[in-house]
């Protein structure tokens, strides 16, 4: 079965075969750096990697570019509500957006363009846009004109005639329909000097000159959230079409994650920032639970569903360290399951891949009780294949025993899960429980199984 993907723009699920054999150009709408990034944000960013993921493991090499949108009318108003320059508040949060990645075990972009720091091909995008007659400048300002464009809609199904702008009905437009290519400088704003005077670039145009700057005029898939439908890869897909560029063979869209059955946003108040998360839950948990939806589904934020992924995780986790205690020459080279490839083909199907994965963890756990070693190595090499395709496996995640503080936990541990065990073995319950409680309280999670104590973070 070949990779089958659902595209947006034909509004079905197509068999995917990239433009250049082996080579898959990804571009994923990134965040606009106004603030710090919140789960949303990070839900975007798992579900492409687990497409990321899938592409390379399927024997692609996979050029994966995820944009900075660095200069907005928010950033300027939040850097100025906190008295810094607008380039110092995008730098800073940009890094918060990074840690928020790094530590949900997303994979690095092959690239990852700020806008600022590509207004010349926007300014030569917009020339060509002007030179074809689908844009005009207007005092200062370049507008597309989306009636020049028959083809406008095609992506999010909707028409002009029933189309309401959002836009601010200037006088400068000869239609409201018409969307903002290049904005005017204002007092006190940062500008670019152009052939239209000094401005800035619109939000739009940013994506369709970074797109095509690095992975050329056609390439294989377009990524995003659909929120971002329309108006954003509307007016992307518009603009560069009518500059003559293929563009995105294939349109991705992530569902959005609710809270109490509405959008997250950081306007509406209810972001449930990852920084925060992360304080109270462990990564591995937290990109489980982003995981384990389709991509293309709406889930709904739920402390009780995140108590619920990390229980899961830690099922997968578990089976793999009892394993590799019991086989040290276990091995995580293995041929993924038949069902699990079947799945992850069908449309990036996490739900149905996940089940393989759990199925194959319960016949690996009966085979550890049983005492069959060549079916626990089998297992634990597939479940360990499965979990690194959707990012999860558990020596991946940052302070998995790696870090100083790992270091520590694991030189310390055996000595206490000793004391431990010889204070149970002398029916001193209360030492054994006062040491079980301690490691507790700090964290450690201590369980008696019939291999003997095992020990976990949370």
């Amino acid at each position: 079965m070949a990779l089958r993907l659902y595209d947006t723009r034909t509004r079905a699920v197509r068999d995917f075969e990239p433009v250049t054999p082996g080579i898959v150009t990804l571009y994923v709408c990134g965040p606009t750096v106004q603030s710090a990034p919140h789960i949303g944000h990070v839900r975007s960013a798992v579900a492409f990697d687990v497409v990321r993921r899938w592409l390379q493991a399927s024997g692609h090499d996979v050029h994966h570019l995820r944009n900075v949108t660095d200069i907005d009318d928010k950033i300027l108003v939040n850097a100025d509500a906190k008295g810094t320059p607008w380039w110092a508040l995008a730098t800073a949060v940009t890094r918060e957006f990074h840690a928020a990645y790094d530590a949900l075990n997303c994979l690095p972009p092959t690239g990852e363009p700020r806008a600022t720091g590509h207004i010349p091909e926007m300014v030569a995008l917009i020339q060509r846009l002007i030179e074809a007659g689908h844009a005009y400048p207007s005092g200062g300002d370049v507008y597309f004109d989306v009636r020049s464009h028959p083809a406008y809609g095609e992506l999010s199904g909707q028409q002009p005639d029933a189309m309401q702008s959002g836009d601010d009905g200037t006088a400068a437009k000869r239609s409201p329909l018409d969307f903002a290519l290049w904005k005017a400088a204002k007092p006190g704003e940062p500008f670019w000097d152009t052939p239209w005077g000094p401005g800035r670039p619109g939000w739009h145009i940013e994506c369709s000159a970074m797109a095509t700057k690095y992975l050329g005029p056609t390439f294989d898939i377009h990524g995003g959230g659909l929120d971002l439908v329309f108006p954003h890869h509307e007016n992307e897909l518009a603009q560069s079409a009518a500059a003559g560029d293929g563009f995105a063979r294939f349109w991705l869209h992530h569902g959005l994650l609710n809270t109490s059955g509405t959008k997250m946003s950081k306007s509406l108040g209810n972001s449930l920032f990852v920084a925060d998360l992360l304080a109270a839950a462990r990564p591995q948990a937290l990109r489980y639970y982003l995981v384990s939806p389709h991509y293309r589904s709406e889930s709904e934020w739920s402390d009780a569903g995140l108590a619920e992924a990390d229980a899961a995780y830690t099922r997968i986790e578990n089976f793999l360290s009892r394993a590799a205690e019991r086989y040290p020459d276990v091995s995580g080279t293995s041929g993924l399951p038949e069902e699990f490839v079947a799945a992850m083909d069908d449309d990036i199907a996490v739900p149905a891949a996940l089940g393989v994965l759990h199925d194959t963890v319960r016949r690996g756990n009966s085979a550890l009780a049983d005492g069959d070693a060549a079916a626990a190595r089998s297992a634990y090499a597939e479940v360990a294949a499965m979990a690194d395709v959707l990012g999860l496996a558990p020596n991946e995640f940052a302070g998995s025993g790696e870090s100083a503080q790992g270091q520590v936990l694991d030189a310390v541990m055996p000595a206490l899960l000793a004391s431990r065990q010889a204070a149970r073995e002398r029916k001193d319950f209360a030492e054994s429980d006062r040491i079980r409680d301690a490691l507790a309280a700090a964290g450690v999670v201590v369980e008696d199984t019939a291999d003997g104590p095992r020990w976990r973070i949370g």
